[in-house]
């Protein structure tokens, strides 16, 4: 669990704002789960209580267009620390789209919520097991969580890279899937929970790093590697043989 740093909540709100103009282009395994996530919703669609519906971290988007495609309903409203990430979504209906830092909780109005999603958002927060706590406890009783989250084990070429190269390894620390898990199903009833393994190309550390800063996925609490350390770990990338490997956590539930 990472400790509370305002600091690095500025400088993720800083690279995503850098990445905003070409992340939906880049966004190809962010899209894909959104919408894995959304059709996995829509067995609730009648089941749903009245309240207002969010996407925590919306980004551009992707989540809250694909849930309100399955669902129907409300429409959704969108939250998220970077504006030029929420004004990639053209045009924007009135009113639902907030500028908004979720390290400080949920907006007052979200309480009692009738649905909450969040994907690929909650591990750029801090304390992420104590935020999506807060998450469930703003639900009301029948209310739905739907929840995408890299967990820790993906990327684990970049942590062999880094312990070949003798540097350390700057990826973001990610959340575990099973602590997680067990908070969601303290309060909720979870209808589909599963970890998922995404498996992507590995054209190289060179490739790899371009990608994560092209969607403005590049900070972390890590300080950067000095100019040899970088090119340490770039000769010590695995080879193609071996995958760029995520585990993104899948999580359906109803508040009881």
């Amino acid at each position: 669990m990472r400790s509370p740093d305002p600091a690095f909540s500025t400088r993720v709100e800083r690279c995503f704002r850098g990445g905003a103009a070409t992340y939906q282009s880049n966004a190809s395994l962010q899209a894909a789960v959104a919408a894995r996530l959304a059709r996995l919703a829509r067995p609730l669609t009648s089941a749903l209580p009245p309240g207002p519906r969010a996407d925590l971290g919306a980004g551009s988007g992707l989540l809250a267009r694909a849930i309100e495609s399955q669902l129907g309903g409300p429409s959704l409203l969108r939250l998220d620390a970077c504006g030029p990430l929420l004004e990639q979504e053209q045009p924007p209906e009135q009113g639902l789209q907030r500028l908004w830092n979720l390290n400080q909780g949920l907006p007052e109005e979200l309480k009692g919520a009738a649905l909450l999603a969040s994907s690929f958002a909650l591990q750029w927060l801090e304390q992420p097991e104590q935020q999506l706590h807060h998450w469930c406890e703003a639900l009301r009783p029948g209310g739905a969580l739907l929840l995408a989250v890299p967990c820790c084990g993906s990327f684990r070429i970049w942590q062999q890279a880094a312990d070949a190269a003798g540097v350390p390894c700057t990826a973001l620390p990610l959340p575990d899937a099973l602590e997680l898990q067990e908070r969601a199903a303290g309060a909720l009833d979870l209808h589909h929970c599963q970890l998922l393994r995404f498996s992507r190309p590995n054209r190289g550390a060179r490739a790899f790093l371009h990608q994560i800063k092209a969607i403005g996925a590049q900070a972390s609490p890590a300080a950067r590697l000095q100019p040899g350390a970088l090119r340490r770990l770039i000769h010590h990338w695995p080879g193609q043989q071996h995958a760029i490997v995520w585990h993104v956590l899948v999580l359906v539930g109803q508040k009881r």
